[in-house]
């Protein structure tokens, strides 16, 4: 049986926004309305994506870590999920600073992440508009989600099968041009020689 691909995939936010039950709600298809949200876990989870199986380790972040585990967190990730609630605008103005953020950790790399807009069922409360969510993820250059992790709606599943999809293309690009590179170092090496034998 061929190998599966892994890709590790954290998830962040403000506490309270909803993180954990987004990565319940994928892994159980149910809503959980009361745990610890000062507790970090990481779950395991295997699922076929456009025929091949992937395997996940979902880091699902307290949002109430210290600097130091943070950056932790992003240096382990490689794909993101960048959580706010669009019940509550100030966990919404949290996300540029933590992309920012991951930018800084993860340069030269692009940061692989999705935008989600979580308790979609609360419309009556929203104070972030479906629009300035999708500018954002514009302005971000990732794809965006709006969903409940209560209801069930908006598809939380493609948001994780989406980033693993965008993790393994980057993957592949990255692949390709070390390839290339270690290509142009060998015929830059033999020019060298062929210089030196002819001169």
């Amino acid at each position: 049986m061929a190998k599966s691909a892994e890709v590790k995939l954290a998830i962040f936010g403000r506490a309270g926004v909803g993180k954990s039950a987004i990565v319940v709600r994928f892994l159980t298809k149910r809503f959980i309305w009361e745990y610890d949200p000062t507790l970090e876990s990481t779950y395991r989870h295997q699922a076929t994506i456009d025929d091949e199986v992937v395997s996940m380790e979902i880091l699902d972040t307290a949002g109430q870590e210290d600097t130091i585990q943070r950056e932790g967190h992003m240096r382990w990730g490689e794909g993101f999920v960048l959580v706010y609630d669009i019940t509550d605008r100030g966990s919404f103005e949290e996300v540029l600073p933590l992309k920012n953020t991951l930018d800084e950790i993860k340069k030269p790399k692009n940061v692989t992440l999705i935008l989600v807009g979580n308790k979609a069922d609360l419309d009556h409360s929203r104070q972030v508009s479906t629009e300035e969510g999708e500018k954002l993820a514009t302005e971000l250059a990732c794809a965006f989600y709006e969903c409940s992790a209560c209801t069930g709606e908006g598809n939380i599943a493609e948001v994780f099968y989406e980033l693993c999809r965008e993790v393994r293309r980057r993957r592949m690009v990255q692949g390709k041009t070390r390839r290339r590179s270690s290509t142009t170092h060998v015929k830059q090496a033999i020019n060298k020689m062929l210089t030196k034998i002819s001169s």
